[in-house]
């Protein structure tokens, strides 16, 4: 349900001037070159159809530029963009939650050199909401209805009231990448931020082992057996989906996977015979199910039924496992706790948990500030993260736990 906004806060779709979407290369290049006119910055968005299509392409690009305007490009429809990619190029890009978009923009050739991610610069502003209407609301005093977020941004025509909310969601990021500045300048923040930046800008592609292990509730399923067929499953879904460009889950929820995975149902007639195992392709594409599951009952190829892990088991099991290791990552955890009070800034934003417990459980031989501070870069840290924690971390790590004292011997 959209938020109703307070009267005396504008909602600016209700006043919006009509958008139109530019799907002609005619109207892309007069657009580039009413971009080039303006001045300063760039605020990029773009929506996706995530949960409708398998592709995680960009079907609606916004980019607004002071002076210039906003302009709403069909990426399927224009093809080429690299006119705008070159106008783009050396000048900063505002995005909000950047590394939700950036794989898309740059499938198709548009990749910033420089950015200010306004929702990270608002989590290390220490501000407790870092949604766009939220902040736009807490920092412009302007309600930004978000309700079209979930949208299938595929569909055409786009209907207008979409399109006015993909043109505020790039026409109010200037005012507001302003006025974060502002706030982490002001807090001595403005260096964190630019480092932050970067890394979002530099980050590689995370690549999954296993994939088909993702789905959702295979944790239950103990036998190999089991396993081959719901990899097998999982992987038909997945080409199926992506050879339809839709979304897996449209087509056969995880659930009916598993049930079928669990089940192993003899004949194809069982199969289609199972109530849970539904979906708007589970009846139409039964073939392709039962060819899988066929596949998963008679490879020799069969999965573990727990993958190899890095090592490093889960802290819930350190204190019986490896006792001094717990011992330093809760002693250690703490100091970073308390650093990010001091800091204002979200835990997680100063050391990630996956980090502090790396080399928790594997420290450096000579335990300093230094090594410590060494091992955290390795792991991905920033510069200001090292010099904010490592120290504090080296610390704990050679703190000496206290014994608990023994009680007095009576005197006699």
């Amino acid at each position: 349900m959209a938020e109703v906004p307070d009267e005396a806060t504008p909602a600016l779709p209700e006043t919006h001037e009509p958008v139109d979407v530019i799907d002609t290369v005619e109207g892309y290049r007069a657009a580039v070159a009413t971009l080039a006119a303006g001045h300063g910055a760039f605020a990029v968005d773009a929506e996706r159809a995530s949960g409708f299509r398998y592709s995680q392409r960009a079907y609606l690009i916004q980019v607004y530029r002071r002076g210039a305007g906003v302009f709403l490009f069909d990426p399927p429809a224009i093809g080429d963009l690299s006119e705008l990619a070159n106008l783009m190029a050396g000048e900063e890009w505002i995005l909000h939650a950047a590394s939700q978009d950036l794989a898309c923009l740059r499938e198709v050739g548009l990749d910033p050199e420089v950015i200010f991610d306004t929702e990270l610069g608002a989590r290390l502003a220490g501000l407790p909401r870092v949604g766009l209407g939220t902040v736009v609301e807490d920092l412009l005093g302007i309600h930004l209805a978000k309700e079209h977020s979930a949208a299938d941004w595929s569909t055409r025509p786009l209907p207008q009231s979409w399109l006015v909310y993909a043109a505020l969601d790039v026409e109010l990021l200037p005012d507001l990448r302003d006025a974060i500045a502002q706030l982490l300048e002001d807090s001595g923040k403005g260096e964190i931020a630019r480092q932050e930046f970067a890394a979002v800008l530099h980050r590689e592609p995370v690549s999954r082992q296993d994939p088909w292990r993702r789905l959702s509730g295979i944790h239950a399923l103990r036998q190999q057996r089991n396993l081959a067929v719901a990899r097998e499953l999982w992987q038909t879904r997945d080409d199926y989906a992506r050879e339809i460009d839709s979304a897996p889950g449209r087509l056969v929820p995880d659930a009916s996977l598993l049930a079928a995975a669990r089940t192993l149902p003899a004949t194809k007639h069982d199969l289609a015979a199972m109530k849970d195992f539904n979906g708007r392709a589970s009846r139409s594409q039964i073939d392709r199910w039962w060819a899988a599951i066929e596949r998963g009952l008679a490879t020799t190829d069969l999965p573990v039924a727990r993958p190899p892990g890095d090592g490093m088991p889960p802290p819930r099991i350190w204190a019986d496992k490896n006792p001094e290791a717990d011992g330093r990552l809760k002693r250690a955890r703490a100091a970073v706790m308390a650093r990010a009070e001091e800091l204002d800034i979200p835990v997680e934003n100063v050391l990630t948990p996956d980090s502090l417990r790396r080399v928790a459980w594997a420290p450096p031989a000579e335990i300093t500030a230094d090594t410590v501070g060494e091992a955290l870069a390795e792991l991905g840290a920033r510069l200001w993260q090292v010099e904010a924690t490592a120290q504090l971390i080296a610390q704990a790590f050679v703190e000496v736990p206290q014994e608990p004292e023994s009680p007095e011997e009576p005197t006699s």
